[in-house]
């Protein structure tokens, strides 16, 4: 409790970093107050008490916002769709591979497209919103309406994207998925009050081993979050001059799951869309009725579905982050190579057949993860608390706290401060040298 407390100083006592700590808690404050500004034209009294299904997922990722139809009821939702999109054409469209490899210039020219490319996805995101809000609800329904509310929600979702930016340059931490982040861990306490409140003293036993069990999983998160397989590399000696290198042992580290939580967010897109789809068909149809009940999300025919596009997104993406041919050249023009392998296309194939073996537990496990809610819900654990035991929520959450904490780990070490851990070191973090896989 000692050394806690020392580093709570510590943190504090580093100006820079408690000025960013500081400016993060109030630009996230900014955020959360916005999630509660109801649209104008709406009545907060009639809207629907809760949300389900896949909007009750999206609500939950949006901290309230979706379902109390606030300005903000998208959040930042519709920027992440565009970098999907902007992610993929960096494969398919030479021009966007160029901007790629251009650097830094060519990065901001992708952010600005991706920038440009959320305008429309909010607006026509926007109009499937208002058909999700109850008639009922609308104090006057119209064009106008239609049309004001469309700015409004495009507007809060830009000032969403700024907040993030902000974060991101003043703050501590990635802005975007801070402000993702603060949304999902704004529901987790209403979720336990509800889950305590539902068992009762009665059952008091049974929720004490639901948090242990949500305890658990989240440790199994951590660890596939930083799971790494490390490649040994020898660089040779080397002279220079009147310098010499001695050689040195480093490593690659290949990530279990380098697809992060990117497949489950690709696979859940692709399984709004039945969903979605029948909602919109004849509400008298047999056949809409049928879609809609086998892709609730308690089905199983959603979550084999859904858990089998994990693991084909797992190995997609995979793909397309970790380029084996680049690795290899990079040791090959830095003089390094993998003990028994020779340099050149046998270094990229043997990386390469590492990774492919990596990543199927990796995109197993990462499948497992996201279907575990619904096992939670089936197993009695309350809608709302069950979406903690997996998925996106869950994912999110972990990454964007050990992202976090790295970062304040390296304000804290560069003052010569101890760490936050007792090895002054993240699990993350290597007792030797690197070699960085780009």
């Amino acid at each position: 409790m000692n050394k806690f407390i020392n580093t709570i100083k510590n943190i504090f006592a580093i100006e820079d970093l408690r000025t960013r700590i500081l400016n993060t808690l109030f630009f996230i404050a900014i955020y959360r107050l916005g999630c509660y500004v109801v649209l104008p034209g709406v009545d907060p009294t009639r809207l629907k008490a809760g949300t389900g299904g896949v909007f009750g997922i999206l609500d939950t990722l949006l901290g309230g916002a979706f379902s109390h139809a606030s300005i903000f009821a998208l959040g930042i939702m519709p920027y992440i769709s565009a970098s999907i999109v902007l992610q993929l054409l960096t494969i398919a469209v030479p021009y966007f591979q160029k901007l790629q490899k251009e650097g830094e210039s060519g990065r901001k020219k992708i952010n600005q497209y991706t920038r440009l490319l959320t305008i429309p996805i909010v607006m026509a995101q926007s109009v499937g919103f208002l058909a999700t809000i109850n008639a009922e609800a609308i104090v006057s329904p119209g064009t106008f309406f239609t049309i004001s509310t469309m700015l409004i929600i495009t507007a809060g979702t830009l000032f969403c994207m700024w907040l993030g930016e902000k974060i991101t340059d003043k703050g501590i931490g990635n802005g975007i998925s801070m402000i993702i982040m603060i949304g999902i861990v704004s529901r987790l306490p209403g979720a336990l009050i509800g889950e305590a409140a539902a068992k009762g003293i009665n059952k008091s036993l049974i929720f004490l081993l639901e948090l242990v069990v949500l305890f658990l999983v989240v440790m199994a998160v951590i660890v596939l979050t930083q799971a790494v397989r490390r490649i040994p590399v020898q660089y040779a000696k080397q002279v220079g001059g009147t310098t010499q290198l001695d050689a040195q042992r480093q490593f690659i580290p290949l990530k279990v799951n380098a697809a992060g939580v990117m497949p489950i967010i690709f696979a859940q897109s692709l399984m709004f869309v039945p969903s979605i789809a029948a909602s919109a068909w004849d509400k008298n149809s047999d056949l809409a009725a049928t879609i809609a009940s086998y892709f609730s999300p308690e089905h199983w025919v959603y979550n084999t579905v859904f858990a089998l596009l994990i693991v084909v997104f797992t190995y997609f993406y995979t793909a397309i982050s970790v380029n084996p041919n680049q690795i290899a050249d990079d040791l090959k023009r830095s003089g390094g190579f993998v003990p028994g392998v020779k340099p050149g296309r046998d270094t990229s194939e043997f990386i390469d057949e590492i990774l492919t073996r990596i990543t199927l537990p990796g995109a197993v496990a990462l499948a497992l993860i996201a279907v575990f809610p619904t096992a939670a819900l089936l197993l009695g654990v309350t809608r709302p608390l069950s979406l903690f035991y997996g998925g996106t929520s869950l994912i999110i959450m972990v990454g964007v706290v050990l992202d976090t904490l790295n970062q304040i780990e390296s304000y804290l070490l560069m003052r010569h401060y101890d760490g936050m851990m007792k090895s002054n070191k993240l699990r993350s973090r290597t007792t030797e040298p690197v070699a960085l896989a780009s």
